[in-house]
């Protein structure tokens, strides 16, 4: 299958969006559209703002879907996930803003989006959002969460 729209971002100079409400993403045609399969995109050094604080929050984002029709194009993908750097929003607010931004774009048949949030205060806030069961047969890797114990 050939795709029928050329991505925007990939190759080419890209400003970063000035706010995830702006950030724009891009997608591919699902290649071999008559089979399903899982992808994952892992951010693992993912930063945002604490909303009270202004303090920089540090995490990791890993998105697991099987697509319908499109794929996420990885470099919109990351431009995305940059927004984040100035952006005031508690963990649960960006990881499912991430959820919700990526169902609109793709309108995947299934999505994990999870949030690994470094400590702040002592205690890490891991936040998971899912759309349901997984499609039968698909390999789906499990979340190998690293488990922050300090230095």
């Amino acid at each position: 299958m050939q795709n029928t729209k050329k991505p925007k971002f990939l190759g080419k100079k890209s400003p970063l969006p000035e706010s995830p409400e702006l950030a724009k993403l891009d997608s591919i045609d699902k290649p071999f559209s008559n089979l399903n399969y899982s992808i994952r995109l892992s951010a693992p050094e993912f930063t945002t703002l604490c909303p009270i604080t202004s303090q920089p929050d540090f995490g990791q984002i890993i998105l697991d879907y099987v697509p319908k029709k499109l794929i996420l194009e990885s470099k919109s993908f990351k431009l995305f996930l940059f927004s984040f750097r100035n952006y005031s929003g508690f963990h649960e607010d960006c990881t499912l803003k991430i959820a919700k931004k990526v169902m609109h774009s793709i309108k995947p048949k299934w999505l994990r989006v999870a949030g690994i949030w470094n400590p702040r205060g002592g205690i890490p806030i891991d936040v998971f959002f899912q759309t349901g069961n997984p499609p039968p047969g698909i390999y789906i890797e499990k979340l190998n969460i690293k488990i922050y114990k300090g230095r």
